[in-house]
């Protein structure tokens, strides 16, 4: 079938069987949502994958657990305060929390999830944490304000909630996936972003679920670099719960078009990301074709993705492909400079060794102009590619972390 475009509306209480409520908490801040749990009824099949970052949060070890026994009822979500690097006590408030939850929507202890993204190296004030629960618990819902609450809820350096969805056919059912994420900042973890939250109504296995939802980030939060650093907190859920009355798995009619969909839903998320990143004014699509490898190809996409200096030239619309191809040979992959090519949006900048005359510097300097452009980068040295999905670095990014303690 031909996939439809996901809505990048609509979220995760769109599938059968999910509830959702974002509330102000005052968690942290006065006046604004900051707390927000999610409900499958039934109990869904859980899979995930989680930061590789060493140094990872309390919550995220506590989740590797709940999701290796494989079954999630409700995950619940604090902001301003990401209990990371809090030794001891920070275990002990992630396992307080699902507690607290299980107690209030009397569920298993071991079906809850908690995740927390903020300020790392503060523990969680657990009185304004369990005032969250008991708030929270009455707005279930699942209605689409719901799920919009609860994207609201999660956000903390987003100027905008991230949410998508999309619905298949399968036989004479219907199969729904929806999806919310936040994370602005810290973004280029080869795992996900910071915490994305995938829902469907599918009947699915644990370990189907589990190579899907890996595949699934490789494909989408794995291809997005908005500055080079990776968080403590970085989350990825994929939950599927029955209720659609359709089972699938590897080999099953519908299987190859419930992958896609799962894939189109984080994309779409993972897009809104970098559109939405901290200080971000141009989204770039990085083509690099050409390459001898898979591996190669995407480690010269993360090169030039990660050049500060490649990176403010977007920002100041400065047609520097010197810039790029500097990236490009300095990223570790064997190139050969008289085989690459490099374009912006169609128009040739580097073509072999001919490099762009002034009149096509100024019609490059046009095509960055726009929000958003697309460079290709062909090495010539073999049939392999990668897309790379980034920004540009601008003052304002500076703004935001300068002073994000305080």
């Amino acid at each position: 079938m031909k996939m439809p475009e996901p809505r990048a509306s609509l979220g995760v209480t769109f599938p059968k069987g999910y509830k959702a409520a974002g509330i102000a908490a005052a968690v942290k801040y006065p006046n604004r949502r900051d707390f927000a749990i999610i409900l499958s009824e039934p109990s869904a099949t859980a899979a995930g994958v989680f930061t590789t970052n060493a140094v990872a949060a309390a919550p995220v070890r506590f989740d590797r657990e709940v999701v290796k026994r494989g079954k999630i009822s409700a995950i619940a979500i604090n902001t301003g305060f990401a209990n990371a690097c809090t030794g001891v006590t920070g275990e002990e408030n992630a396992a307080k929390t699902a507690k607290l939850v299980a107690k209030a929507l009397n569920l298993p202890d071991d079906e809850i999830a908690v995740c927390s993204t903020g300020v790392i190296g503060v523990n969680l004030p657990m009185d304004r944490i369990e005032k969250a629960i008991e708030l929270a618990v009455p707005e279930l819902d699942d209605s689409a304000e719901a799920a919009d609450n609860a994207a609201h809820a999660i956000m903390t350096t987003d100027t905008v909630p991230k949410q998508a969805s999309i619905a298949i056919t399968v036989g004479d059912k219907e199969v729904r996936i929806g999806g919310m994420s936040k994370g602005a900042g810290m973004i280029e973890p080869y795992m996900a972003t910071m915490l994305a939250f995938i829902t469907s109504d599918a009947e699915v296995a644990h370990d189907d679920l589990q190579a899907l939802v890996a595949d699934a980030a490789n494909s989408s939060f794995n291809r997005i670099v908005i500055d080079n650093d990776r968080s403590t907190n970085d989350s990825l859920f994929l939950l599927a719960n029955g209720t659609s009355g359709v089972k699938l798995a590897p080999g099953l009619p519908g299987w190859d078009d419930f992958c896609d969909a799962v894939k189109a839903v984080c994309l779409c998320l993972a897009k809104q990301h970098v559109m939405d990143g901290e200080g971000v004014s141009k989204f770039v699509t990085l083509n690099v074709t050409g390459a001898k490898s898979a591996s190669d190809a995407q480690i010269v996409a993360r090169s030039i993705a990660r050049s500060m200096l490649v990176k403010t030239s977007w920002y100041g619309t400065d047609p520097n492909w010197g810039r790029v191809i500097c990236a490009v040979g300095y990223s570790g992959v064997e190139v050969e400079e008289s085989r690459i090519t490099i374009s912006y949006d169609g128009i040739p900048a580097f073509d072999k060794g001919e490099v762009a005359t002034s009149k096509t510097l100024a019609t490059l300097k046009e095509a960055m102009q726009k929000r958003s452009f697309t460079i290709d980068i062909d090495l010539g040295m073999g049939n392999d590619s990668c897309t790379i999905y980034t920004s540009d670095l601008t003052h304002e990014y500076v703004n935001i972390n300068a002073d994000y303690t305080t």
